[in-house]
């Protein structure tokens, strides 16, 4: 979309991930054009741009997809509302105009006027944690990467993966059969994981097909002309060892920073949007958050938790625009798809 360009729309939907793709769908539902904005170049979020090859287990109906399918079912169930998508734009702007609706501006300049907002942006932009060592961008993206998009990459290579998390455990399982070597690297037994998970971990450490390289921690890297030869860790008590490797792993977490949000008066509690549950209506008339980002008592972060919240934001939006309409829900398998 060219910049300076301003469009008008029903709501406009802040992040392109799962849930805010989800929340096209269900604002149609409801006879609402949507417009989605994103700081990616992409749909999908951090599915798109942190694991598409990774399986995901807990979606309805689907006992495993990978996250890159999650995307492309969840664009192709949007289309028929013909949303609109800006991507690679960042919304620093958010104010209400006269006429009661609100203005959002975009760093590149784009204007859109919603009558209502959802907020779908997970924990805002995020980026990864990375380790302190030295001289580790010299192998960043090459060697080193904190996010696997493409398993492939790294078939018959050598891999250290550093990290105690449901990320470090799942992908040493699922590049077990695919590197010629891999090494987990944690600090202690423990791992924050899933059971499912942790006795798959141990019956590839039993099989030999993951090393278990415990309890280290990363010390540092060797190689040369941006070649990684080796990765180096230690124990506590000053004990080394010399991993060789073509890969490092380390998946540490990732940082999260709101940015812009933070200064648009929305109530805010550890970083997250403080919402009303049975409607996810923020502190300010017309703003609705779901998924990652927003927060209530006993909140669960799981995306069939946002699509949920999607759905009654979508409702609640409905009943906020036209308060004089009495609106009889009905099912999709009687409703069908309103046409646009």
């Amino acid at each position: 979309m060219p910049t300076s360009q301003r469009t008008v729309c029903d709501v406009a939907i802040v992040g392109a991930g799962p849930v805010g793709l989800f929340s096209v769908f269900t604002c149609g539902m409801m006879g609402l054009k949507a417009h989605v904005i994103d700081t990616l170049e992409s749909l999908g979020g951090q599915c798109t741009a942190l694991y598409p090859e990774k399986p995901i287990y807990d979606i309805p109906a689907f006992p495993s997809l990978t996250a890159g399918q999650l995307i492309e079912n969840l664009t192709q169930q949007a289309a028929p509302f013909g949303p609109t998508y800006t991507l690679g734009q960042k919304v620093s702007k958010l104010v209400q105009t006269t006429n009661h609706t609100w203005l959002l501006e975009t760093d590149q300049g784009t204007k859109i006027e919603a009558k209502a907002v959802i907020i779908a942006a997970g924990a805002g932009a995020f980026g990864p944690n990375r380790p302190p060592l030295e001289d580790i961008e010299l192998f960043e993206n090459t060697h080193v990467f904190y996010h696997v998009t493409h398993k492939e990459r790294f078939r018959g290579k050598r891999v250290v993966i550093a990290g105690g998390g449901d990320s470090a455990v799942d992908w040493a399982i699922l590049l077990a059969d695919i590197a010629s070597k891999v090494w987990v690297v944690h600090r202690r037994p423990q791992f924050r994981a899933s059971p499912e998970s942790l006795h798959q971990l141990k019956q590839c450490s039993d099989a030999g097909t993951i090393e278990m390289v415990i309890p280290y921690q990363l010390a540092r890297l060797e190689g040369s002309d941006g070649a990684l030869t080796a990765v180096h860790v230690r124990t506590l008590a000053g004990e080394e060892r010399s991993l060789n490797a073509d890969v490092l792993l380390p998946f540490f977490g990732l940082s999260y920073d709101l940015g812009p949000l933070a200064t648009w008066n929305l109530t805010l509690e550890h970083k997250h949007i403080q919402t009303n549950p049975a409607t996810c209506e923020t502190n300010l008339p017309g703003i609705y958050a779901v998924g990652d980002i927003a927060t209530y008592p006993h909140k669960r972060k799981l995306i069939l938790c946002g699509f949920a919240e999607a759905a009654q934001a979508a409702q609640a939006i409905r009943s906020y625009l036209f308060p004089e309409h009495v609106f009889h829900f009905e099912y999709s398998t009687t409703s069908g798809i309103p046409k646009f």
